[in-house]
């Protein structure tokens, strides 16, 4: 399987700057005491605002507590709470030099799994910081009521959080160092490092549990899809994600989720070759053979002959699909088509222009079409030899102004599409004025 393709932060952090959020288990400290005493607090509320203040840290400190000291290395460790709303720290402040500084949720998180946290913040206002990373997720565009916390590491200028939301999901939060509630943050979908080298992973659940939102996806989409299989596709720079499922019918789709979770849109394999690699977990050839086979049929319910051989989409537009399809005999059209109940439309390369679609499968653009629209119209002595989209009126039809190939004037040829291209009027350059092409000026 390839590695999930990733517009946005890099996958690699390089392990050596990292400083872990363990390291305060490193260091040759006593151990906490089981309780806060008052001994501690007053020994804290002496030393621990001042700390703070010298760490820069954006702490009004309301409570305080000397966790220990290490004598021989002339080490302390405080405990500070912020006040109400506001994460607390555990401080490592050395005799001599900066503080380092650790979130209480840096802090809670076990050295290493079914060990207890190193120095955990143990005073009543620090009680549950994780309830705190629900608003910055929020305003980093996630919808997430964060279940558990870990604390990643540090670099010099950020802080790593994994968060593990309810219903199975998970990111890497990227936040500031120290830790600022208050400072934006980035939340990256943890499904972004579970395929790299890098040494940011997401731990607290499996991959396995964060792939199900594929499942609620596929339910919100309703198109019949029991999931068999699952892919992380990829995320683009906007945070929306792409995940594919393959299904139990042998279909299969690729679902694009907003930043805050939502379905946004549904391809199926077969329309989304183009779309961050496409499908992998489906046989892309059927798929595309099948809809080939369904365009061709769509084309000629419209009034047109095309054996489609390939194909390529427009961007949506509610009710309504856009493609060109390039025909077995080397000519491509643009099929415009509706939802029933609507006239969809078939339209040539040549007057593509006209319906607001340029052809790219092919190079061939025949101009004989116009040469023949002007002959309904009584102007036997044009072929046709250049064109130029002049606009539209009041009434939405097209003008196309067109050059005859013996270099006298040409025309305005007023085209309405509907269920057709159709030439309702060609006038004279010399009558219709604004004629720009070089032989009709």
């Amino acid at each position: 399987m390839k590695t999930p393709r990733v517009l946005g932060l890099a996958l690699a952090l390089m392990a050596a700057l990292m400083v872990p959020s363990a390291a305060i288990s490193q260091a040759k400290k006593p151990v906490a005491p089981p309780a806060v005493s008052p001994a501690a607090i007053k020994a804290g509320m002496a030393k621990a605002p001042a700390i703070a203040l010298a760490a820069g840290l954006p702490c009004q400190v309301s409570d305080a507590r000397l966790v220990g000291e290490d004598k021989k290395a002339k080490v302390a460790y405080y405990e500070v709470a912020c006040g109400p709303g506001a994460v607390g720290y555990i401080l490592q402040a050395p005799a001599e030099g900066a503080p380092t500084v650790f979130s209480c949720i840096e802090a809670n998180t076990p050295p290493a799994p079914g060990q207890p946290p190193s120095a955990p913040c143990m005073l009543s206002g620090n009680d549950n910081p994780k309830a705190l990373l629900q608003p910055m997720m929020k305003t980093a565009g996630v919808d997430c009521l964060p279940e558990q916390a870990r604390g990643i590491g540090q670099t010099k200028v950020n802080t790593y959080i994994e968060v593990a939301c309810q219903g199975g999901t998970g990111y890497i939060l990227v936040a500031s160092a120290p830790f600022d509630t208050a400072k934006p943050a980035q939340a990256q979908n943890c499904l972004m490092y579970d395929g790299s080298e890098s040494n940011l992973k997401c731990v607290i659940n499996d991959k396995a549990a964060r792939m199900l939102i594929v499942d609620r996806y596929a339910t919100a989409a309703n198109n019949g899809c029991t999931v068999k299989d699952r892919r992380f596709v990829g995320t683009a720079k906007d945070n929306s994600t792409y995940y594919e499922a393959s299904c139990e019918n042998g279909k299969g789709f690729i679902y694009k989720a907003t930043a805050s979770g939502a379905l946004a849109e549904t391809f199926e394999c077969a329309k989304a070759t183009q779309l961050l690699g496409g499908c992998e977990l489906t046989d892309a050839r059927e798929a595309l053979t099948e809809q080939a086979a369904l365009y061709t049929k769509l084309a000629k319910s419209a009034g047109a002959t095309c054996d489609v051989t390939r194909y390529a989409l427009f961007p949506p537009k509610p009710g309504e699909e856009d493609v060109e399809m390039l025909c077995k005999d080397g000519t491509s059209m643009i099929g415009i088509f509706r939802a029933p109940g609507k006239p969809s439309l078939v339209v040539d390369c040549a007057r593509a222009p006209i319906a607001g679609f340029r052809c790219s499968l092919t190079k061939t653009v025949d101009l004989a079409v116009y040469t023949a629209d002007l002959k309904k119209h009584n102007v036997n002595s044009c072929v046709v030899s250049d064109t130029r989209l002049v606009g539209k009126n009041d009434q939405g039809n097209t003008y196309v102004e067109v050059a005859c190939a013996d270099k006298l004037k040409g025309y305005v040829i007023e085209y309405q599409a509907t269920t057709a291209v159709t030439a309702v009027k060609a006038t004279g350059c010399t009558f219709f004025g604004n004629c720009k092409l070089p032989t009709n000026t």
